[in-house]
């Protein structure tokens, strides 16, 4: 089962700076040994404000208890708080067939866009049949493009948007108010080509 996981980290003040250096450090090492291990598959850093710490990170993991291993087993947990989305499969995710040849393009922007779907009482079943055949069509072509990445169900309590990483130029293709723009976690300055899990340096 996959997992996407706000994590949002917060320093006490006071801290010195080699030990938030030192935590930084471990954290790398660590994230590496878990996209080695499978249990942490992507790495984001969303936009953010001055003095924001916040990461993306999409995790697999048997159960929820496994999951918790997981997160609890990295060094900036000290510091961090966990905001956690099951997602279940969808019909229209892409990577079970695995994406096609040429459709990875790095130097593209990628996004995050959730879809909250609300159909009326009033339209008939046959029409909403239609509109999700309509729409996996549709999807699959998207995905060939190299524009769907992912599509996922998230399990919430009382409603189930559904979350897809898409990717779009670094011009933007995608202008929705539902959108927010993803950069892979790196090394050093910022930069366009998407690098593994654990190879990024988180911001403060």
């Amino acid at each position: 089962m996959e997992y996407l996981v706000t994590m949002t980290t917060h320093v006490p003040q006071g801290t010195a700076e080699d030990a938030v250096t030192d935590v930084r450090a471990r954290e790398a090492v660590r994230s590496r040994e878990l996209a080695a291990q499978g249990d942490l598959l992507r790495l984001w850093r969303p936009p953010l404000q001055p003095g924001e710490w916040r990461t993306l990170g999409l995790f697999a993991a048997d159960d929820p208890a496994r999951l918790e291993d997981v997160l609890a087993s990295m060094p900036l947990r000290v510091w961090r708080t966990d905001d956690v989305t099951p997602l279940v499969p969808h019909p229209n995710d892409p990577a079970p067939r695995g994406a096609p040849q040429g459709a990875f393009r790095p130097q593209a922007q990628e996004f995050l866009i959730t879809f909250a779907i609300t159909v009326p009482d009033s339209v008939p079943a046959a029409a909403v049949a239609d509109r999700k055949a309509r729409e996996a069509r549709r999807a699959a072509e998207l995905a060939q493009q190299g524009h769907i990445l992912r599509v996922s169900a998230a399990r919430r309590a009382h409603a189930r948007p559904l979350s897809g990483p898409r990717r779009g130029s670094a011009g933007g293709h995608y202008r929705l108010p539902a959108l927010e723009r993803l950069d892979d976690c790196g090394n050093g300055p910022a930069h366009s080509a998407p690098e593994r899990p654990g190879e990024g340096r988180h911001r403060r």
